[in-house]
């Protein structure tokens, strides 16, 4: 078992930027509505992606698909710098970010994805969908209900 520093620069990647957000919370967001099922699998999800996003079971190896992940990780952050940037509405929050929809849910879970599917370390990608189940399913909720 080996201590993956990628995984652990893509939690950096990942915290830095909501612990931000929690001060800059777009007005009139609210989750006390959000989906029991989608919630508990958002929260798990992020659990086992942070263990096995630093956990790699074998010698990382480097290859393209890496590359593409970490550029992946470069975009989540240029969707936050965009959100930081504007007025910091719902829509803003919940926009798309290079033709990419709901970006600030979709872009680290691909990411991890592929990240995952690179290594062949299954856990982690088995751990990355039900984020994504989750954590896009939260978001696009959110999404829709602003459009209504």
């Amino acid at each position: 078992m080996h201590i993956s520093i990628v995984g652990i620069v893509y939690l950096f990647m990942l915290f830095i930027p909501n612990m931000i957000w929690a001060k800059n919370i777009p007005e009139n967001y609210d989750s006390s509505h959000e989906n029991k099922i989608l919630l508990m699998c958002e929260r798990l999800g992020e659990v086992l992606v942070c263990c096995f996003g630093v956990i790699m079971f074998e010698t990382m190896h480097w290859n393209l698909f890496v590359l593409v992940s970490f550029v992946v990780m470069l975009m989540y952050e240029g969707y936050w710098i965009q959100y930081f940037k504007s007025e910091k509405k719902l829509s803003d929050f919940y926009c798309s970010y290079l033709n990419i929809p709901l970006a600030g849910a979709t872009l680290p879970v691909i990411a991890f994805f592929i990240l995952g599917l690179s290594q062949g370390h299954w856990i982690l990608v088995f751990s990355t969908i039900i984020l994504g189940i989750g954590h896009i399913g939260i978001h696009r909720e959110h999404f829709l209900e602003i459009k209504r």
